[in-house]
C-alpha cells in the first residue's frame, strides 16, 4: 500500500492550526478527563469525532492543540532507518529504564527487564535449527509476559507475526497457521494448550515447520512434556542478554507486514489480516491520544491476539509509557479489586465487559477506585448511563474500527450511544457514505444506473469507506477472493472504489454516527465474530445432521447475538443430543457453539441456493412462536435438551446466564 503523500498531511497539518483551535470552526477534542496529564492531543487518524455537548456526571471536554502528535508523526514518518514501533520501545527503555512495563500476578518487570528478556529470546530462537530471522512466524500463546517478550524479540529479528487465537483448534488452527505462510509455530503450552498444540503436531510435522514453546514457571506458566515438540525457554535463560543487531531488521519497510490478525467473515474461516508497519505506528497514538501517559496504569485482561488487547492496550502503551497489569482472562469478581490493588487509571472494555460488571451484585466501594478513562467498543447506551451511575465520573471512550478496515471513529465529547461524531473536515480526509443496505439480498441497493444509494439522516445504511493513499486497504494474506470481496466498486459514480465494513449505521441530525448491526454471514457474541459458514461446516461433519443453517439471535439483556442453527437430519437417524454436544464442544471455541438448534424438515434456500436466513433470525428461539422441535445447550447435562417454556422464560428473564 502507497505510503500517505507527505504535501498532503503537512496540508492537513496547516488547516488544522487555522481551523482546529476555534469554537467556531471544526474543533478536535482530546478526551475529557477527570485528572488530564499535559500531554498531545488527536493524531491524524483519530482526528475523527468532534466536540458537542458532554453528557451528565462529566466535566466540560478540554481542547488541546492537535499540532503535537501530527508533528510527531510525520518525523517518525520521515525518519531514516524507518523509525518502527520497536524503536519507540527502545527509545521507552533508554529514557526510563527503570520504568515499570508490566505487572502480572506477583512478577513485576521494568522497561530494562522486558529489553534485556527479549533479547535474550531473540539469541535463543537464532540457535535453533529451522528458525530463519525475517521469516514468519505464528504464536500461540495466553496473556502472559512470554507473549510480550516473545513479540519484541521477534520484532528485533525482523520476523512479522501471526497471532493466533488461542481458542480455536484442528482445522482452524491448521487453516490460520498456514495462511499466513509461517514456518515455526510458537506456543506456551500448559493444561488449556496442550491439547490443541497435540492435535496439530502430526500435520505440522509433515510439513516442515518447527514448533518450540516458549514461557516457564517464571512467567506463572508450567511447560508439560510434548512427545516431538521441545522448549526453547531453558536456552532463553542461558542466552545473552545483548543488544540484537539492528542489521537483522533492516529489510523492514513501513509497507512491511507487523502482524496478522485473524477476523472472521462471510467465508466461515478465519482470514488473516494484514497489520503493516505503517498502520502500527500509526496505532502508537491511541491511547496517547485520549490523554494517557507515563503516570498511568492500564488494566489489560483481553485477549493479545485481538486487536483490542494487542495494538490499543500493548502497543498503545509502549508509546505512552504507562505500565500494563496484564490479566490472564477477564473476571468480574476481581476486576475492581484488582483496579483499587494496582491503581489502576485506564480500563479497556468491550461490550460485555461493561454489562458484566454492571451485574455483579453492588458493594459499598463501587466508587473507590483511580479509574478515570475507559476505553474501548460495543457498549450499549443503557450499560452506559447504569455503569456511570453505579462506578462514577469515568471517562468512557467509545471507538469504532475493524482490524482489516480503513475507517474508524472515536466518540471523544462523550455522546452516549455514538461512536463518534463526523464533519466536514473528516469526510475531505476519509470520505465515506452510508448506502441503503438489501437484508434479503444481502446486498447494496443500486438504482438504475448501477450505482449505490446513499442513506438519508436518521436511515440505517452500509458504512463504505473510500480507498485511498491514506486510507488504504491492505486486504488478507492469501486470500485475494475474500480481500476483493471487501472492495465495492462504482459506489458514488463509476470506477470509484470503498472499502465494505459489513456494518450498517445510523447518522443523526446532529453528524453523530451509531453503530446497528453487522450484515452477511457473521455475527458477534463475547466479543467474537462467529462466521456462520465455519460452524455449519463443523456441524454436518456430525453423523446425525444431514444440513445446518447458522445464524444468530438476539437475547434481551446481551449484547450482540448469540448462535443457533436450523437443521435437517440425516435420513434414518435421530437426534443424538449428546453425540451433538461432545461435536461442539471438541471442534468449536465456547463463543462459536450454537446454544440453539431448531429441527426442520428441509433448510429453505433462495433460487442461486443462498441459505434464507431473515425470517429464522426474526423467530428467534421462541418455542410458542416455533412450532419445530428446539434444542438448547445444557451443560450440567452435557447434552442438547429440549427448550420449553420456563427454561425459555428463564433465559430471557436472566435467570440463566449464557
Amino acid at each position: 500500500s502507497p505510503s500517505p503523500p507527505v504535501l498532503l498531511l503537512l496540508l492537513l497539518f496547516l488547516l488544522l492550526l487555522r481551523f482546529g483551535l476555534q469554537d467556531g470552526g471544526v474543533t478536535p477534542i482530546c478526551p475529557p478527563l477527570l485528572r488530564p496529564p499535559p500531554g498531545p492531543s488527536p493524531p491524524l487518524l483519530l482526528l475523527l469525532t468532534f466536540s458537542s455537548s458532554p453528557p451528565p456526571l462529566l466535566p466540560p471536554p478540554l481542547r488541546p492543540s492537535p499540532g503535537p502528535i501530527l508533528v510527531r508523526f510525520l518525523w517518525r514518518r520521515n525518519r531514516r532507518p524507518p523509525f518502527l514501533v520497536l524503536d519507540r520501545f527502545l527509545e521507552q527503555t533508554q529514557a526510563h529504564p527503570d520504568q515499570v512495563f508490566l505487572v502480572f500476578d506477583t512478577h513485576t518487570f521494568t522497561y530494562r527487564d522486558a529489553d534485556r528478556t527479549s533479547n535474550r529470546v531473540a539469541h535463543a530462537l537464532r540457535s535453533e535449527p529451522g528458525f530463519r530471522t525475517g521469516a514468519t512466524v505464528a504464536l500461540l500463546m495466553g496473556n502472559e509476559p512470554a507473549f510480550m517478550f516473545t513479540w519484541l524479540a521477534l520484532a528485533k529479528l525482523g520476523c512479522p507475526v501471526a497471532l493466533l487465537n488461542q481458542h480455536i483448534r484442528t482445522r482452524s488452527l491448521l487453516h490460520c497457521f498456514n495462511c499466513s505462510r509461517a514456518t515455526v509455530l510458537l506456543a506456551s503450552v500448559g493444561m488449556e494448550l496442550r491439547e490443541a498444540v497435540e492435535e496439530v503436531w502430526p500435520t505440522l510435522s509433515q510439513q516442515g515447520v518447527t514448533v518450540l514453546l516458549m514461557g516457564g514457571s517464571q512467567q506463572g506458566v508450567t511447560i508439560l512434556p510434548l512427545r516431538g515438540v521441545h522448549s526453547t525457554w531453558d536456552k532463553v535463560d542461558q542466552a545473552p542478554d545483548t543488544p540484537v543487531p539492528r542489521s537483522l531488521r533492516s529489510h523492514m519497510t513501513f509497507n512491511s507486514p507487523a502482524v496478522y490478525i485473524y477476523t472472521s467473515g462471510t467465508t466461515g474461516l478465519p482470514k488473516a489480516a494484514v497489520v503493516t508497519q505503517n498502520r502500527l505506528l500509526t496505532a502508537l497514538a491511541v491511547l496517547s491520544s485520549n490523554g494517557v501517559s507515563a503516570r498511568d496504569v492500564l488494566y489489560l485482561n483481553l485477549p493479545l491476539y485481538h486487536t483490542a488487547g494487542f495494538i490499543i492496550g500493548f502497543i498503545g502503551s509502549i508509546e505512552t509509557g504507562s505500565t500494563i497489569v496484564l490479566k490472564r482472562k477477564f473476571s468480574a469478581s476481581q476486576f475492581w479489586d484488582d483496579c483499587r490493588k494496582h491503581r489502576v487509571t485506564v480500563i479497556q472494555y468491550i461490550g460485555e465487559v461493561m454489562r458484566y460488571l454492571c451485574s455483579t451484585p453492588k458493594r459499598h466501594d463501587d466508587q473507590d477506585h483511580s479509574v478515570r478513562l475507559a476505553i474501548g467498543n460495543g457498549i450499549r447506551a443503557e450499560v452506559w448511563r447504569e455503569f456511570l451511575q453505579r462506578f462514577g465520573n469515568i471517562h468512557i471512550r467509545e471507538f469504532y474500527a475493524s482490524t482489516e478496515g480503513n475507517i474508524g471513529f472515536v466518540n471523544y465529547a462523550g455522546k452516549i450511544g455514538a461512536i463518534g461524531r463526523v464533519n466536514f473536515l473528516h469526510l475531505k480526509l476519509f470520505p465515506f457514505t452510508l448506502i441503503k443496505y438489501d437484508t434479503e439480498r444481502d446486498e447494496p441497493v443500486r438504482d438504475k444506473n448501477g450505482l449505490c444509494v446513499e442513506s438519508k439522516k436518521g436511515e440505517t445504511g452500509l458504512l463504505v469507506s473510500m480507498i485511498t493513499d491514506i486510507a488504504p486497504f491492505v486486504g488478507y494474506t492469501q486470500n485475494e477472493e475474500q480481500t476483493e470481496r471487501k472492495r465495492l466498486r462504482d459506489v458514488l459514480k463509476k470506477g470509484d472504489m470503498y472499502f465494505n465494513s459489513g456494518d450498517l449505521m445510523r447518522l443523526d441530525q446532529d453528524n453523530f454516527i451509531y453503530f446497528q448491526d453487522r450484515v452477511g454471514d457473521t455475527f458477534r457474541w463475547k466479543g467474537e465474530n462467529v462466521a456462520t459458514t465455519e460452524v455449519s461446516d463443523i456441524l454436518t461433519m456430525n453423523k446425525c445432521l444431514k444440513e445446518a443453517s447458522v445464524y444468530g439471535v438476539q437475547v434481551p439483556g446481551h449484547e450482540g447475538r448469540i448462535g443457533m442453527a436450523a437443521v435437517t437430519l440425516t435420513d434414518g437417524v435421530e437426534f443424538d443430543g449428546v453425540h451433538l454436544y461432545d461435536h461442539v464442544v471438541r471442534y468449536l471455541p465456547s463463543y462459536a457453539r450454537p446454544y440453539f438448534i431448531r429441527i426442520q424438515d428441509t433448510v429453505a434456500v433462495t433460487g442461486t441456493f443462498k441459505q434464507m436466513k431473515v425470517k429464522l433470525v426474526e423467530e428467534g428461539f421462541d418455542p410458542a412462536r416455533i412450532q419445530e422441535p428446539v434444542y438448547v445447550l445444557d451443560h450440567t447435562e452435557n447434552s442438547y435438551v429440549r427448550l420449553s417454556h420456563h427454561v425459555y422464560s428463564c433465559i430471557t428473564s436472566g435467570h440463566i446466564r449464557l
